[in-house]
Formats: C-alpha cells, sequence, structure tokens
C-alpha cells in the first residue's frame, strides 16, 4: 500500500511517497513558485539523484498534476500509476478548536478548516486548496487531514485563555491555540523513547527552529503551553515575524505611520524578525556569514532571537517543575550548531549544561542526538522531526478504523527498536564524512 502526503503552502506543495508494506520512503519533493511564476520541482527518489526541473504552475491543481506526472513519469518515477495510491494525507495549519485529533476530510471538515480562514490567513486557504485540487486528481481515495493545533488542544485554561473580555472567547474564538503540533507530536514520543520513559509521564521543553519557530512545554506527555498563540505570530523571533511586542505596538506605529490594519499586519507577519533587524537576513547561515564578517546588526540580531528562546527556556521550566529533556528540533534547531550555542550559554544554573563540541558535532537529519555534559541535570537532545510520518500514520490508521488520540494510540516510532530506513542509510554516509558523529549518537536508556 503507498500513502501520499502533501503539504501545500500559498506557493508551494511539498509531498513524500510511504511504502507502507515495506516501511519505506519512495520519494520526496517540493514544488515551489506555484501561482507566482517560474514554477520549478525538487523530486528525490529512493536510490537515485536529485531532479529539478522547471514546469509551470498557475494553480495548486497544476502542481499536484505535476507531482503525480514525476512519481510515475519513466525517468523520476517509483509507482506504476496512482491506482497503487491508497490514501493521502494533508498537513492542516489552523483546526481551531473543533479537532483534537486527525480526520478524514469531509464537507463537515472543509466547512471547519474555511471557517478557520480569518485565524490563519497565511496558511489555511492554500491547505484547503492542496486538498481540493488533490481530491480533484485522486477523487476516489480516502484523503486525511492532520491539523497542528490538534496536539495543543490538551492545554489548560491558564495556558490558552487570555486576560481579555471573555465574551471576544466565546463570540470570537480568542485563545491560544498554537502550532507545528505534528512535529511536537513526533519529537515528543521520541524523546521518551530516548528517556526510557512512559510518553504519558514524560515532561520536556521542545524547540521547533526553524524559519517559523516555536516552543512547547510538555507535561506528563500533553501540550501544557505554548509560544505561538492565535496565530503564529506570537512568542520567538522568527524569519520575517516578530515574535511578542506589546499590544499597544501596532497602533502607536500606526497612528505616528498612518499605516493601515492590513499593513501592520502585513510588516509584523512578514518584514519583521531578523528581516527586520538585519534589513536583508531571513536565513540564518546568512546572518552567521554576515555576523562573522563583522555585521553588528546581523550579530545583535543572533542575540536577541537567542534572549527570547532563553526565555521562553526559563519560563516553561518554572510552570513544568520537573523537566526531563530539552529538545531541538526543525531545520534551524537540527543543523545550526551556531544558534545553538547561543541558546543554551548561560543555562548551566538551570541545569542544563551543553558539551560546546558536541553541539558541532551534531549537523545531521538522520539520526538523534545528545549534546549535554554528563554532569548535566537535564539531558539535550536533537531530534529530527518527521512529521511526515505522523501523518502517513494517521491516514492508514483512519482507513483501517484503529486510530485515535495520541494518548490512546501507539506510533510505530514510539518502539525502542523504530528504524528510519531511509535515514539509516543516510546515515552511513555521514559517518564516513564525520566519524566523530558516532559519539553523541543518542540510544534508549
Amino acid at each position: 500500500m503507498i500513502i501520499l502526503t502533501l503539504n501545500c503552502g500559498s506557493s508551494s506543495a511539498k509531498y513524500q511517497v510511504y511504502d507502507w508494506e515495506n516501511k519505506d520512503v519512495l520519494a520526496v519533493g517540493i514544488v515551489e513558485k506555484v501561482t507566482i511564476g517560474g514554477s520549478f520541482i525538487t523530486h528525490k527518489a529512493k536510490g537515485k539523484d536529485e531532479v529539478i526541473f522547471n514546469h509551470d504552475c498557475p494553480t495548486h491543481t497544476d502542481a499536484i498534476n505535476l507531482i503525480i506526472k514525476t512519481l510515475t513519469g519513466k525517468d523520476t518515477g517509483v509507482i506504476s500509476d496512482m491506482s497503487v495510491i491508497k490514501a493521502v494525507g494533508h498537513r492542516v495549519v489552523h483546526g481551531g478548536d473543533k479537532f483534537t485529533k486527525s480526520v478524514i476530510v469531509d464537507n463537515a471538515a472543509m466547512e471547519a478548516f474555511s471557517a478557520m480562514q480569518d485565524l490563519s490567513p497565511l496558511h489555511n486557504p492554500a491547505n484547503i486548496m492542496g486538498i481540493e485540487a488533490a481530491k480533484k486528481v485522486l477523487p476516489d481515495v480516502p484523503h486525511c487531514a492532520t491539523m497542528d493545533t490538534a496536539w495543543h488542544q490538551t492545554m489548560p485554561p491558564e495556558s490558552y485563555l487570555y486576560a481579555v473580555p471573555s465574551e471576544w472567547y466565546e463570540k470570537y474564538q480568542v485563545r491560544r491555540y498554537g502550532f507545528h503540533g505534528t512535529s511536537f507530536l513526533y519529537t515528543a514520543k521520541r524523546a521518551a523513547v530516548l528517556l526510557g520513559q512512559d510518553p504519558l509521564k514524560t515532561n520536556v521543553i521542545i524547540c521547533h527552529i526553524g524559519n517559523g519557530a516555536s516552543v512547547n512545554a510538555v507535561k506528563n506527555g500533553l501540550s501544557f503551553d505554548t509560544s505561538m498563540g492565535i496565530t503564529p505570530l506570537e512568542g520567538l523571533i522568527m524569519g520575517t515575524r516578530s515574535g511578542d511586542v506589546d499590544p499597544s505596538l501596532p497602533f502607536y506605529v500606526m497612528r505616528k505611520a498612518g499605516m493601515s490594519v492590513a499593513e501592520i499586519e502585513n510588516a509584523l507577519n512578514k518584514k519583521s524578525g531578523l528581516l527586520g533587524l538585519t534589513g536583508k537576513h531571513t536565513d540564518r547561515r546568512d546572518i552567521q556569514a554576515a555576523a562573522a564578517a563583522g555585521d553588528k546588526e546581523a550579530l545583535c540580531a543572533q542575540y536577541i532571537e537567542a534572549h527570547r528562546v532563553k526565555k521562553y527556556i526559563g519560563a516553561y521550566q518554572a510552570v513544568l517543575g520537573r523537566v526531563d529533556a530539552l529538545v531541538f528540533t526543525a531545520g534551524v534547531g537540527e543543523f545550526a550548531w551556531f544558534m545553538r550555542n547561543k541558546y543554551l550559554e548561560g543555562l548551566e544554573g538551570i541545569g542544563m549544561v551543553y558539551d560546546p563540541r558536541k553541539n558541532e558535532l551534531s549537523h545531521t537529519r538522520n539520526s538523534e542526538t545528545i549534546i549535554s555534559k554528563p554532569e548535566s541535570k537535564i539531558p539535550i537532545y536533537i531530534i529530527p522531526t518527521d512529521e511526515e510520518l505522523v501523518m502517513t500514520e494517521d491516514a492508514f490508521a483512519l482507513m483501517q478504523g484503529t486510530y485515535d488520540t495520541h494518548t490512546h494510540f501507539t506510533y510505530s516510532f514510539q518502539n525502542k527498536d523504530y528504524v528510519n530506513k531511509g535515514r539509516a542509510e543516510g546515515l552511513v554516509h555521514d559517518l564516513k564524512k564525520n566519524p566523530e558523529l558516532s559519539e553523541i549518537l543518542a540510544k534508549p536508556r
């Protein structure tokens, strides 16, 4: 059985093809610049070199068709035809408080996703377009949706309610929702495996840091608090998002600069964060290079970002009481050791002692690593996330009628003997290039 997963953004469509029987990834890829011109696909099939080629995709339906053509093509294909695909899993960013777990997409679900568009104007419209496009191309298979917000529905009122007039929550659903839930689910379960603990008795702080970034406090295996809010704008400093600001700041700037609501919303979401601080960079690698070359704004941006991360780590340690592990994941969390240095410097006083050499060695998506010193009271792990696997397993279980909320459902990656075949093969190559990496590979306790 083959399961296809799709993650559609406003101008992109990521995909993965998974062979359920062999528990193996057959292909991954992304179509970029959908709807805006100059579209191209980057495709990597198992056992083959990555290929990139241009193909205009004015709509998401065109992008889905391009993906299918690529997956079945003579030179790029990994399946004979689309009839072997038995389910499609979709990522939906905002499910509001309507969903506590993944669902098979029906008319009611689509109506609920549409109702959330005001809360997620940058994400839900694209997610919906992707589902509609995929249903046109693959109308006879079940389509399943995994919501980023579902994981956080276990948060207590003290975490999710804002101190604003209560009718705002009752009438307009104003509350903290949180995001990156699929990533947090995967990394929380894997952290429990590495710790050798019951996942529902494990307390961890997880930092999902990429262009978008958030922190999650997980208490007894459940989301207890998270840094993103009613939208993904709140919390950490991100590539183009401001993160936390004084709520009066937008009104002050609107009065001073004569900006409209739409303009200030666009500025906080697309012109702030690291881009706003540096004036030109969002990629941490570019910022690191600029800082090393003496760019004071770039160096300052790094320390401002790190300061915000540290504040959330400390705050979440306070609300959890006991912390079993600190975890970093996502693009920056997994690869940017130079930023992890700054996040972790000075945390010895709260029991988190990292090893700079181990931290620099940890630069792989093919294995979990541990970068804390032996004397650290709290272990520090790097756990490469795998949102696509969560979506795949949810879709399969929904098809079989065996799916439930994560507290009553066991994923394959919760087994201490779980192996990701593709990553295992990649690790062999990583170790050839960097034999010292073997010193920091994390194994279940």
